[in-house]
């Protein structure tokens, strides 16, 4: 089967449009709340927190707040770009279509993957007005962003699709992805817990990721670089299968 770009492109661009459309929610606002934790965290308290492995404290949380606002961004943005659709009945649109599965999960998951990646920039460039930033490993920091974008992207177009009304739609994101964000080693080091909570965080699948990339910046991890790699494309692939089978299926779309 022939892939249809147009059709692709314009479910792509209607996405991307309304990000334009809801600026001051989707850009905005993530951007205003990251700077309140720089400001709080990274000036006020950093300067009773001693260096953490030879990186002030206030430079030490910038992967850790990136990472907060990546996956959350990533999973809302997809999430209700489906989800929306169904609420208001023009996904039959979508379906009627001649639009593969495969193209639908493309156009959606691309343009939230790329929202949040225009975020996260952002949230970099306006983290350097606060804290000294350094990327020692930019190909591997790039990679891990594109990587960590796409996949939270498709686990909220999951979400998306699984959700029945609103209140499900947040209760991932607020009530899962943001403890464990938190808990995850984003605003301290691993080595500043106790041994019993060192090990209860070792089950955080997140501590991986945000690790993983302050490794790309400052090249000081707790674990090993390829256990944050590993997980996220495990990760992935267990949010294709999920999402490929619920189509396939029309589960809480064509019923």
């Amino acid at each position: 089967m022939k892939f249809n770009f147009q059709g692709t492109k314009a479910i792509y661009l209607h996405e991307m449009d309304r990000f334009r459309r809801t600026l001051l929610q989707s850009l905005i606002s993530p951007v205003l709340s990251t700077s309140l934790y720089f400001i709080v965290f990274g000036s006020v308290i950093g300067g009773y927190v001693e260096n953490i492995d030879g990186i002030s404290y206030g430079s030490y949380i910038v992967p850790g707040l990136l990472m907060l606002t990546l996956l959350t961004q990533s999973i809302s943005n997809t999430s209700f770009g489906i989800f929306f659709p169904k609420f208001n009945g023009t996904i039959y649109e979508i379906l009627a279509a001649p639009i593969s599965t495969f193209e639908t999960v493309l156009a959606f998951v691309g343009a939230g993957a790329t929202k949040t990646l225009i975020v996260g920039v952002v949230i970099f460039f306006t983290s350097t007005f606060f804290v000294e930033v350094y990327v020692e490993k930019p190909l591997l920091m790039i990679c891990l962003l594109i990587l960590v974008a796409f996949t939270f992207a498709l686990f909220g177009f999951l979400i998306g699709l699984m959700s029945s009304n609103f209140e499900q739609l947040s209760v991932i994101p607020t009530l899962v992805i943001t403890p464990m964000v938190f808990l995850g080693g984003s605003l301290y080091s691993l080595d500043m817990l106790p041994p019993f909570w060192q090990t209860v965080t070792y089950f955080n699948p997140v501590v991986y990721l945000i690790n993983g990339l302050r490794y790309a910046f400052y090249g000081v991890s707790d674990f090993n670089i390829w256990i944050s790699v590993s997980s996220m494309i495990l990760f992935l692939v267990i949010c294709i299968t999920a999402v490929t089978t619920l189509l396939r299926n029309g589960y809480n779309i064509k019923s």
